[in-house]
C-alpha cells in the first residue's frame, strides 16, 4: 500500500514548504520527477472489487483497471486477483460476482508479454501454474459468477471468462485462445474448460488453429450464454445478477455444487448421487421452510440464508 506520509511529502514540497535552493535546471529536474510520482499514485488500482449497493446488496463487482496494456494479466494483477478471490470466499453476504472490465475495448488480452519476455523458463512455468492455480479458486467459489465481455477477450483473458459461470458478450466482443502461435498452449485451464463447454471437437479446432470467433458465433457454439448490443453487456449481466439474488442463496450454492461435481463424475448414478447429497444439505433450512410459507401465504419469500 502506498504510504499517506508520502503523499504528505510530495504535496508539501510542491508547495514550496521547506524548499533547498536549486539551479533552474536542477528545479525542472525534481519539478519533472514530482509530477511522475504524482501520476504514478493517482493510478487506479489494475484490480478493484466492490459491493454494488440495495436494491442490488449480493451482488459484488471485480473490475480489472489496467488500460495501458488492455489489462494484460503481470505478476501483480494475479496476486490482486487472489486477494479478491479471498474476500469474496470470506464474505458470507455475497450472492454473485460480476468480472468486468472498466478499460473500452477490452476485456483482457491475456499474459503480459513485456513482463514474460523477461522471465526464465523455470519462471514461466511458475507463473503459468500460479495462474492455473487462481482461475481454478475462482472457478470454485460456491457463488455463481458472470464475465461481462466487452471487446477482446483473449488467452489468459478468455481463461479467466472461461473460469466464470456464465459469459455475455457485446457484439463487439473478440474471444480467442491463440496461444499455440506462440507456440505454446492455453496454460490456465483453456485445454480443460474451454471441451467441457463447447465440446472436443470444436475446441481443439480453436486451440489448434489460434482462431478469434465473434459475440455471436461464441453463443452459437454454447461459449457464450448471450450476445447483446455493444456496451449493453454489463446491464444484461447486471439484471441476470438481480434474477438470482432474488433466489434461495442456499439453493442456489448447492445447485452451483451439484452441477459442477456431478459434471467431473463419470456415470450416471454417481452424479445424482452427488445431487442427491446435495439436495439432502437443503432439506432442514429455514429458507426451503420460509419459502413453502410464503407459497401458502402468497407473498415474496425472504430469504436469509439460513
Amino acid at each position: 500500500m502506498r504510504s499517506p506520509r508520502g503523499l504528505i511529502a510530495i504535496s508539501g514540497y510542491l508547495a514550496g514548504r521547506h524548499a533547498p535552493a536549486a539551479s533552474e535546471s536542477t528545479t525542472g529536474h525534481h519539478s519533472l520527477f514530482f509530477a511522475r510520482a504524482f501520476q504514478i499514485l493517482a493510478q487506479p488500482e489494475p484490480v478493484r472489487l466492490q459491493k454494488l449497493a440495495a436494491p442490488d446488496s449480493g451482488i459484488l463487482e471485480l473490475r480489472l483497471e489496467r488500460p495501458e496494456v488492455k489489462n494484460a494479466i503481470n505478476w501483480d494483477v494475479m496476486r490482486r486477483l487472489r486477494s479478491a478471490i479471498e474476500k469474496i470466499q470470506a464474505d458470507a453476504t455475497a450472492k454473485v460476482v460480476l468480472v468486468a472490465s472498466s478499460v473500452p475495448g477490452a476485456f483482457c488480452a491475456g499474459a503480459d508479454l513485456k513482463e514474460r519476455r523477461l522471465m526464465s523458463s523455470s519462471e514461466v512455468g511458475e507463473y503459468a501454474g500460479s495462474l492455473r492455480s487462481t482461475f481454478s479458486s475462482f472457478e470454485a467459489l460456491p457463488i455463481p459468477t458472470i464475465a461481462v465481455i466487452e471487446g477482446a477477450a483473449l488467452g489468459g483473458g478468455l481463461e479467466l471468462a472461461l473460469s466464470c459461470d456464465l459469459r455475455i458478450c457485446g457484439e463487439n466482443a473478440e474471444l480467442g485462445l491463440p496461444e499455440t502461435g506462440l507456440a505454446i498452449i492455453p496454460g490456465a485451464g483453456g485445454t480443460q474448460r474451454l471441451p467441457r463447454i463447447v465440446g472436443v471437437s470444436r475446441a481443439k479446432e480453436l486451440i489448434f488453429t489460434g482462431r478469434r470467433c465473434d459475440a455471436a458465433e461464441a453463443v452459437r457454439m454454447g461459449l457464450a450464454n448471450y450476445c447483446v448490443p455493444a456496451g449493453e453487456a454489463y446491464q444484461k449481466a447486471l439484471d441476470i445478477a438481480r434474477e438470482i439474488t432474488q433466489k434461495g442463496p442456499l439453493g442456489i450454492r448447492m445447485a452451483k455444487k451439484a452441477i459442477n461435481q456431478g459434471m467431473e463424475v463419470s456415470d450416471m448414478p454417481s452424479a445424482l448421487a452427488v445431487e442427491g447429497e446435495c439436495y439432502d444439505q437443503l432439506l432442514h433450512t429455514q429458507d426451503r421452510l420460509e419459502a413453502l410459507a410464503a407459497f401458502a401465504e402468497k407473498r415474496k419469500p425472504v430469504y436469509t440464508g439460513k
